[in-house]
């Protein structure tokens, strides 16, 4: 048996736990070791921004996860990729940057994640932005992650802002600022041409420390002394090994794989783990339950000016954009083309934005594959709160059997109807006069399709997930027999042992998750120290003041 040693533990090396090692290491008095399984990030595919549909179908950076069959989607099993390489899921990931909406975090407090209202966490966003473009007095702009805006230039961008506009919406020149809610641009994850993963902007300059160490491995669980994590039982080379945490162990391994490496640890429903043959360290109902996601559709429409990046899917245009991406980190293959955005609200008497919008200027799937046959373009579009939970569980005692995951998608009536008025509603921005020189038929769904049933049923086969699982060991109170971690991301019912990842997550946040995660991890950070809390920022986001009896 090797000695691997070290004051923190830290699984997995993607957007919280990278933030984790360099903030526990700021300091210089403590070590830290990241356990990776995955491997290098260096390369054209997760480097290049364009080439974002790659690396999240290469079963060498992805775990390669699959949903069980869906019950309410006809027994689709859908695929939850999840990072495995350097970085994790912000190395495969689309880039786009959002801090979630105040009132998701408020939101997290009520539910008994106790310090973590929007008020709190502001000042941890503000810590770890550099924002090129955000509101001032809002953003932060001197920390390790650079958020930045895509040029823009392609008409189709600014059609779609003044669409929402004439529609009646709200604009806004900073979802990420004082005000969500409206039209406006899109934030990226991207810096100098290059993807800005939590690899290259927090692992790489922890690296460079002394007090710091990666060690490339599969974590199989958490090893304990009474009720106090010790370390954890890694294999390399074929060999098992035990890493030793002098302090702690902080698992942030996603919401797919912290809970399963709870589960393998003892930690989980006792009679599940009965039924794996696992012995019950710690009767923890929550661990793997409340699992969430985002669904999302494409409305797809032709484009009746040959001004899309359908001209720029051929081989050879692919080949112009890398070189010149390669020699100059600039053109077509410096961003990932999410340029402008939206967050709405679906009706009257809803508080804030519960839908949002991608805005793509090709008619093409995100995984790359199928791109329309002629020019278009598309929104990615939909609901942002659904009531569906599913669950994370293993599917036998050894570690290295996928978990099974089932999210349970669309099992409420209202995800259907949060649909339908998805497809609705992007129909009546896309009628709007700012789209009339572009917008030829409509792709997808297809302007045919127009009743409640047979929109059902293009739903059904349509939807997919944004890549968004979340929720799956959820903070609380300590008395809440469903929460998982407590507020300072502390498992309940062991010691020296966190959680630090989106599955911490009460509730999803609204938008995509990589800021969130990253943000976490940065909390956490302080929490571990046992640092005070940074300071609350009390300035009041922006609400519809007429939010009760109007929808824009």
């Amino acid at each position: 048996m090797s000695t691997l040693q070290s004051d923190f533990v830290i699984v997995g090396s993607g957007s919280a736990g990278s933030a984790l090692a360099y903030r526990l290491s700021e300091n210089g008095k403590h070590s830290v070791m990241v356990l990776e399984f995955g491997g290098t990030d260096i390369g054209p595919l997760i480097q290049m921004p364009a080439a974002l549909s790659y690396p999240m179908n290469m079963p060498h950076y992805d775990w390669g996860y699959n949903t069980e069959p869906e019950p309410h989607l006809g027994g689709r099993r859908l695929a939850c990729p999840r990072g495995k390489v350097i970085g994790g899921s912000s190395s495969i990931n689309g880039m786009v940057y959002v801090r979630g909406h105040a009132k998701d975090f408020d939101h997290w407090a009520e539910q008994g994640a106790t310090g973590w209202s929007y008020a709190d966490v502001l000042p941890y966003y503000q810590r770890m932005e550099h924002s090129h473009g955000g509101q001032s007095g809002w953003r932060g702009t001197n920390g390790p992650l650079h958020v930045t805006r895509g040029p823009r230039k392609n008409p189709l961008f600014h059609a779609f802002v003044e669409a929402g506009s004439q529609a009646g919406y709200q604009t806004t020149d900073d979802y990420n600022g004082e005000q969500q809610e409206g039209f406006g641009p899109m934030e990226m994850t991207v810096y100098n041409g290059r993807r800005w993963s939590t690899a290259n902007a927090y692992l790489r300059p922890a690296l460079k420390r002394k007090n710091v160490s990666m060690v490339k491995c599969f974590a199989r669980r958490v090893i304990f002394e009474n009720q106090r994590a010790i370390g954890v039982e890694i294999e390399r080379g074929g060999k098992i090994e035990i890493v030793k945490a002098n302090r702690e162990v902080i698992l942030s391994a996603s919401s797919i794989n912290s809970p399963k490496l709870l589960m393998q640890s003892g930690i989980g429903d006792e009679t599940h783990l009965r039924e794996q043959g696992i012995e019950v360290r710690a009767h923890r109902p929550g661990v793997g339950a409340n699992l969430q996601d985002h669904l999302e559709m494409y409305m797809q429409v032709k484009c009746k000016q040959p001004i899309t990046l359908y001209s720029h899917l051929n081989l050879f245009s692919k080949a112009m954009i890398g070189a010149r991406w390669l020699l100059f980190k600039s053109g077509h293959g410096a961003t990932n083309h999410f340029e402008s955005a939206a967050f709405i609200r679906s009706s009257a008497g809803v508080e804030y934005p519960d839908i949002q919008y991608h805005f793509l200027p090709v008619a093409i799937r995100y995984d790359g594959k199928a791109p329309a046959a002629s020019h278009g373009f598309q929104s990615h579009v939909g609901p942002m709160r659904s009531p569906s939970r599913g669950t994370v569980k293993l599917n036998s005692a050894d570690p290295k059997d996928a978990p099974k995951i089932q999210f349970n998608y669309m099992s409420h009536e209202k995800d259907w109807a949060d649909f339908r008025n998805c497809i609705r509603l992007t129909r009546e921005i896309y009628s709007q006069e700012a789209f009339k020189p572009f917008i030829g038929d409509e792709i997808t769904p297809g302007i045919n399709i127009q009743s409640d049933d047979e929109l059902n049923d293009f739903i059904k086969d349509a939807v997919e997930s944004a890549y968004h699982p979340t929720g799956t060991c959820r903070m609380g109170s300590p008395s809440d027999q469903h929460a998982v971690v407590d507020p300072e991301c502390r498992v309940i019912g062991v010691k020296n042992l966190r959680v630090a990842d989106c599955s911490i997550f009460p509730r999803i946040t609204n938008g995509n998750l990589n800021g969130p995660s990253i943000m976490t991890g940065e909390k956490a950070s302080d929490h571990i120290l046992g640092n005070a809390a940074l300071a609350r920022c009390e300035q009041e986001p922006w609400i519809h003041p007429n939010w009760q009896n109007s929808q824009r």
